[in-house]
């Protein structure tokens, strides 16, 4: 190996300093993307002075589950103020800094080769355990400061652009979830003069299934009255010639956080797609779980198959702006009227089911073309965060060559 390959524990020491005096009292844990997050722990009862301590630039790692989940989970804390982390977590932070980034380690830490040396190096554990001394062995290139921090430079850049795209997205999707509220529940929609409907003295009409008054004109229907109803399939997993192919394939695991679903896990061929009972979905069609994540729901970015795990909806005049975010209300609200209950799967029944109030069809229009700009730049984000994802990856695998650089000069 390179000369200028060094191993990790030349550049760290492990910190033990816990909450003895119970000043703090935020817990996080850290998720496979490898970022802190608040922690599932039930600390009920628990005494949190036997807590580790976490501060800004020290990095937290629980090297047990290395071997389970096939990465490592690590962060690093850019948080201001201190918080804790469970006892079998190590925490260290970087004694030479002058010759090694605490952003430039992080970025090593986040590249699928590292966490793949790291499973190799993982004992025989069930768990897959990862030893201090083995995670000390594990080699980085080191080049100059002034090298990691021209690489620092240009990660950050992209990940600061793709924050941008999400916290825009964030501000789109709470604007138009909030139009649809104003709309079609307190009927706020503009008149024919242009007026809000029921504070300018729009006619209500009085639904005796509902006890309560709605828009004259409007209806109350079931949801698949409203959303056409579609189903999915897998293709036999045995049959290789069904995987790996360009169509993008839905499943759970693919919901996201924004409105848009682009990037799925697995892929199918053409061949898979005619031995399956999903179809090819258009763009804009709505995808609502059924099992896994209940309830959650997703529009498709582009055409995609989906799997059984899934419901499609497609909104019967087409409006499918409109119709996701009905499909977002409807959701909550039956989630909500379980009165405690979890629901462990949803069936064609719970949609049949649910009862909505429909607008007539030219409030669905018009709210369809309103809303159709925020849905196009969420989209528009979304894609560029993707290929700014991309990018990513590519200055990742790049570290490794920026030895070789160092050679030929």
């Amino acid at each position: 190996m390179s000369s200028n390959y060094k191993r990790i524990g030349d550049y760290i020491s492990q910190i033990k300093i816990k909450n003895k005096e119970g000043k703090y009292s935020e817990l996080l844990g850290i998720n496979i993307d490898k970022f802190f997050m608040p922690s599932v722990a039930n600390t009920v009862g628990v005494n949190l002075k036997n807590y580790k301590i976490v501060k800004k630039g020290q990095f937290a790692c629980n090297r047990m589950h290395v071997g389970r989940d096939y990465r490592i989970p690590i962060a690093l804390s850019d948080k201001k103020t201190p918080f804790l982390v469970s006892p079998a977590y190590d925490v260290f932070e970087i004694t030479r800094t002058e010759e090694l980034l605490p952003d430039y380690l992080m970025m090593w830490f986040r590249r699928k080769e590292y966490d793949r040396n790291a499973w190799y190096h993982t004992d025989a554990d069930v768990r897959g355990g990862l030893a201090w001394e083995a995670f000390c062995n594990i080699k980085l290139p080191v080049p100059s400061i002034e090298q990691q921090q021209q690489i620092v430079n240009e990660y950050n850049t992209v990940t600061n652009r793709i924050k941008l795209n999400e916290q825009l997205n964030q501000k789109l999707e709470e604007t138009a979830q909030a139009l649809y509220k104003h709309w079609f529940v307190d009927f706020e929609f503009p008149n024919e003069e242009g007026k809000p409907y029921k504070s300018s003295g729009g006619e209500m009409v009085y639904n005796e299934e509902l006890d309560k008054e709605i828009p004259v004109g409007w209806s109350v229907e079931r949801l698949t009255n409203v959303l056409k109803i579609f189903g999915g399939g897998t293709p036999k997993t045995t049959v290789s010639n069904y995987w790996n192919g360009q169509i993008p394939f839905f499943t759970p695991k693919d919901i996201g956080d924004s409105f848009y679903s682009i990037n799925t896990e697995k892929n199918i061929t053409e061949e898979g797609l005619k031995n399956c009972s999903s179809k090819l979905y258009p763009k804009n069609t709505i995808f609502i779980t059924a099992r896994g994540t209940v309830g959650a729901v997703n529009l498709a970015g582009i055409e995609m198959a989906m799997n059984q795990s899934c419901y499609a909806f497609q909104e019967f005049n087409y409006f499918n702006y409109f119709g996701h975010q009905l499909a977002l209300y409807s959701m909550k609200e039956l989630i909500e009227e379980a009165t405690g209950a979890v629901f462990k799967a949803l069936v064609t029944k719970d949609f049949e089911g649910k009862i909505i109030i429909c607008p007539n069809i030219n409030v669905r229009k018009n709210f369809n073309a309103i809303i159709s700009p925020l849905y196009n730049n969420i989209l528009l984000n979304t894609e560029q965060s993707k290929t700014f994802t991309n990018f990513q990856s590519i200055l990742l695998s790049k570290m490794s060559k920026v030895e070789e650089e160092i050679v030929k000069n």
